[in-house]
């Protein structure tokens, strides 16, 4: 077989467009949003699921098919260490100037900033925002005329904007920035001149009500998008296409065991694809090859994904023994601490209390309230998958 120049998987990173798979319902609902929005409605929409499960690769996809069906000006924006609002506002608009290179209006963006945009690079290629804190500050106040005044520059080459703020987690705790939403939402409802604007927001559960404690009045503006684990089905597509992109075939006892360990996890399923992809030396993926790459994928979930006192948490052979067993009895993310005991030895059955204990301070458990007394449930199903792979390993490591 011809040297392999390439994984068609991209563990880290958002899924390709070309290798997206389902979510129909959810990119229906956020390019019918975009729609509304460019016909002059604000729609202001909360993305949210778990951690893993393609929350970035959806808002990439949508802003795709956004730009060509409603010609919109799509924008992803990822504020990963932002705390402050100008900061925020500064990297809004170093995108859009960005985005703005090598397109039809270029020049009215350039013309829109004026001098506050600046040349960067090795050979002066690329652009950026240029602003001083005090045009910031000032940005920040004036944000929603800054768009309007923008849409209207660009009008004949996008019908509106499609702004997506992606990893909030430094900024959902603030109350500047729960407050700058509101006002930015109250600000565009009350005037009389439309801004087309569909802003979306993209973090997990707890990013969200982080930002109603701070403001209540957020509750009712958020238009919330949950995205739900794959189905079986949808992780079967995935793998087969990606794999047929590259003219590797799957055998269907392979595709099986590649689709059931990704558990729906778009995060999972590109570490697994990209693993049996390495050990693949003929073209095809057998059934020994999945299992292999399964296993090989576990090691690299356990320490891109699991906090380090996680991963040690779990060498105890008497908690790898629980772990084992809580698998064996398939008790999927939620579980009963009674029914766990009755399958565990008497010296597993002695530290059951204390292996739950250390499992909820290091935030991989929590209780289930809904199920009552006893019940706990795995805070990330990332966890819960993980430890379904890691603990079927020969057992190894010290005792308590």
């Amino acid at each position: 077989m011809p040297t392999k120049e390439y994984s068609p998987f991209t563990p880290g990173q958002p899924v390709p467009i070309e290798f997206f798979t389902g979510r129909v319902n959810e990119v229906n609902r956020l390019n019918s949003a975009v729609g509304e929005a460019t016909s002059g409605r604000l729609r202001v929409v909360f993305l949210t699921g778990e951690r893993g499960i393609g929350k970035s690769s959806l808002a990439r996809f949508v802003r795709f098919v956004a730009e060509r069906d409603h010609q919109a000006l799509g924008l992803h924006v990822f504020l990963g260490g932002v705390t402050s609002l100008e900061e925020m506002v500064r990297r809004v608009l170093d995108r859009l100037i960005k985005e703005s290179v090598g397109k039809a209006w270029q020049g009215k963006v350039e013309e829109f900033f004026g001098n506050h945009v600046r040349k960067v690079g090795l050979f002066g290629v690329d652009l950026e925002f240029g602003g001083s804190e005090r045009d910031l500050s000032r940005m920040v106040h004036d944000f929603a005329p800054a768009l309007r005044n923008l849409v209207d520059r660009v009008g004949g080459e996008r019908r509106g904007i499609l702004l997506t703020l992606d990893d909030i987690n430094g900024l959902a705790s603030s109350e500047p920035f729960a407050n700058f939403l509101k006002s930015l939402v109250d600000e565009i409802a009350t005037s009389d001149t439309r801004l087309p604007l569909c802003l979306v927001l993209v973090g997990l559960e707890e990013r969200r009500q982080a930002l109603i404690d701070k403001q209540h009045s957020l509750a009712r503006v958020f238009d919330v998008v949950e995205i739900r684990p794959w189905s079986e089905e949808e992780a079967r597509s995935f793998f087969v296409n990606a794999f047929t992109k590259v003219n590797i075939k799957v055998e269907e006892d392979a595709l099986i065991v590649l689709a059931r360990y990704a558990g729906g996890l778009p995060v999972l399923a590109q570490e697994i694809g990209d693993a049996a992809f390495r050990l693949d030396e003929d073209g095809k993926i057998d059934f020994d090859e999945a299992i292999a790459g399964v296993f090989n994928a576990a090691d690299i979930v356990g320490r891109k994904y699991l906090e380090p006192r996680v991963f040690e948490a779990i060498r105890s052979e008497r908690y790898r023994a629980i772990l084992r067993k809580m698998v064996a009895k398939q008790f999927d993310v939620t579980f009963k601490r009674g029914d766990l005991r009755k399958d565990l030895s008497n010296e597993e059955a002695k530290v059951v209390d204390n292996f739950l204990r250390r499992m909820r301070t290091l935030g991989v458990v929590r209780p289930d309230t809904e199920r009552g007394p006893g019940a706990y449930r795995f805070d990330n199903r990332l966890h819960y998958l993980y430890f379904r792979l890691a603990t079927q390993r020969a057992p190894s490591g010290r005792h308590d």
